[in-house]
């Protein structure tokens, strides 16, 4: 491969708005994207794509840290697990095995834990939707709560949270965005949501440095691959920040998760026929389990409901 593909650029781009609108998606779009559409062994798309994200974390990182929603603390001692975690991710690949055998070992660890990743998603948007339920009880704003330097730091539990996360990054590219998150949710849950994305989007810099010595040294990087989705994805995350307050970002994130569930589900050798209906009844089934969830928790249905209730419900001037 020449050292850039303008296809596979034009798909990075793609993916890149993604990642600046949501935070979330980037080895979970785009490895399955070079495996399926590019033809890409699972463990080169796995290797150039962890690479690329080391120059493309740091950007939603740098926003969280002006924002004032990190916890440093936190982050240090995830990176105490997650960095020799992603390091040993991609030791263990090579201790697996070579050839076929290690490419078909990628593809389906990289599948069960798109599936894994899927749910999680759902479990932190239930956790975000009842996080405002309570703050609305109270009678206080869902942003309102002690000042994210009095969270005390469970050492251990932390740190085993980091490695898991770590070794799963450097073995599918995957997991740092969605998998840690969800763990880290239950383990601190007095945390807005929204400071633990800071702190996971911060600790995923030093964990996918790691993660990308590891797959430079033992891995299958290739250059042009990784040139080729960096020449799109920079640009794409860019934009994608830019537009990320105006955009129906919820929207985004379940048809992403509907995309995960398809391709995690296919990586681990299901039919075409039968990824069609697992889609379909995600799209139909989720979207009329979630409003029973929203009924359930005092809102309206659909979000656009729900801004036209608190529209009238505010005082006029």
């Amino acid at each position: 491969m020449e050292w850039w593909d303008p296809t596979i650029a034009a798909v990075g781009l793609l993916v890149g708005v993604v990642v600046g609108l949501t935070g979330m998606g980037g080895g979970a779009l785009m490895t399955p994207a070079l495996v399926f559409f590019f033809g890409v062994p699972p463990l080169a798309a796995v290797s150039s794509d962890v690479v690329a994200s080391f120059f493309i974390k740091p950007v939603g990182g740098l926003v969280h840290l002006r924002r004032g929603t990190v916890h440093l603390g936190l982050v240090g001692w995830l990176c105490v697990g997650s960095v020799p975690g992603a390091f040993a991710g991609v030791v263990l690949l090579r201790l697996l095995g070579d050839g076929a055998d290690l490419q078909q070992i990628v593809m389906r660890a990289l599948g069960a834990v798109l599936v894994l990743a899927a749910g999680a998603m759902i479990v932190k948007a239930y956790l975000k939707l009842r996080e405002r339920e309570e703050a609305r009880a109270r009678g206080v704003s869902e942003n309102d709560g002690p000042p994210l330097s009095s969270l005390t730091v469970r050492r251990l539990a932390t740190v085993l949270v980091g490695a898991g996360g770590g070794l799963v990054v450097g073995i599918t590219s995957v997991g740092a965005g969605s998998l840690m998150i969800v763990c880290l949710l239950f383990l601190y849950p007095s945390i807005k949501v929204a400071q633990l994305v800071g702190t996971d989007l911060v600790q995923a810099v030093p964990l996918v440095a790691s993660a990308s010595v590891g797959h430079v040294l033992y891995g299958d990087f290739t250059l042009g691959l990784t040139g080729s989705i960096l020449v799109g994805a920079i640009p794409g995350v860019w934009l994608g920040a830019r537009f990320s307050s105006r955009s129906p970002g919820s929207l985004v994130r379940r048809a992403l998760a509907v995309v995960m569930l398809a391709s995690g589900v296919k990586l681990l050798g299901a039919s075409t026929a039968l990824v069609a209906v697992i889609s379909l009844s995600a799209v139909v089934a989720g979207a009329a389990a979630w409003s029973w969830v929203r009924v359930r928790h005092g809102l309206a249905p659909f979000v656009w409901q729900q801004r036209r209730r608190e529209a009238a419900a505010r005082p006029s001037a």
